[in-house]
């Protein structure tokens, strides 16, 4: 698929969702590194938009808490400023559509407060959806499973060229706690990065450790754990490493969508880790 560049001005629309609902960034062949951006996008098509209950000013609201804001151009500096490119997986959709990064079943914990992979509550643990919402199944089918699917044949295609995947899976979560989250009291350290007991080796975690030095401090799993690995790999595959990156967007974004110059040192760290893991 074609390229496009992302904004490096503040967007605070609502996207109508147009276009394809995901795009994979060609990189280097001889890269095994594969940024996933599962949350940059405010896009929702006008259909899945029929069916949420707030009002226009509500959503966009909504948007700016949710959205993890600019972080398709954090991956997208970063990867065009590495020695050897690695690859993009960019959804372009947001969130609020499906969220591709949860369980679609009684797994996914966050259920407990609306927000499986079809939301049914905000931030603020407000109706977004009506429960159950009467389009889940449709949702999934049309959004989650061929996102899933894509990501699943971008790693398998990183795995066949080099022998190994490394997913650097780029969020970013906001200064202060807001109300859906489970673990809202737990420290909030400028760069949060999550692991995997399974796919997140020591000399990964250290190499983010040390990329991310410069930019401030950093600590594993708080205040989220985990990283996003594909369902067909995950827990299987050794071959498949992943590092959920997770920023504290005060440290990039003049809350909550407005870039400043800590993008550009974000960006840098993330070239630093890019280099690191494609020649480890």
């Amino acid at each position: 698929m074609a390229e496009w560049l992302p904004m490096d001005t503040p967007d605070t629309s609502v996207q109508d969702g147009a276009g394809p609902p995901f795009r994979l960034h060609p990189g280097d062949p001889a890269s095994p590194v594969l940024l996933h951006v599962p949350h940059a996008s405010r896009a929702i098509p006008a259909r899945v938009r029929e069916g949420l209950l707030l009002d226009e000013a509500a959503l966009a609201r909504e948007l700016d808490l949710i959205t993890d804001a600019h972080t398709d151009t954090l991956a997208e500096r970063a990867a065009r400023a590495a020695p050897l490119t690695p690859w993009r997986f960019v959804n372009a959709r947001s969130r609020l559509v499906v969220d591709p990064e949860r369980f679609p079943d009684e797994r996914e914990e966050m259920r407990a407060v609306g927000m499986g992979a079809v939301y049914t509550r905000t931030t603020h643990r407000e109706p977004l959806r009506p429960e159950p919402p009467p389009d889940e199944s449709e949702l999934l089918a049309t959004y989650f499973h061929p996102y899933a699917r894509a990501m699943t044949a971008a790693v398998e295609d990183r795995l066949a060229q080099t022998g190994h995947a490394v997913i650097i899976d780029v969020h970013s979560y906001p200064s202060r706690a807001l109300p859906y989250e489970l673990h809202g009291t737990d420290p909030r350290p400028p760069v949060c990065l999550g692991t995997d007991p399974f796919h997140t080796p020591d000399a990964l975690l250290a190499a983010a450790r040390e990329a991310f030095a410069p930019y401030g401090a950093t600590a594993e799993n708080t205040p989220f754990a985990g990283t996003y690995v594909p369902l067909a790999h995950y827990a299987e595959d050794p071959r498949v490493t992943a590092l959920m990156l997770e920023i504290r967007r005060d440290t990039y974004l003049t809350e909550p969508v407005t870039p400043h110059e800590g993008l550009a040192r974000a960006a840098a760290a993330l070239t630093r880790l890019i280099e690191t893991v494609t020649h480890a």
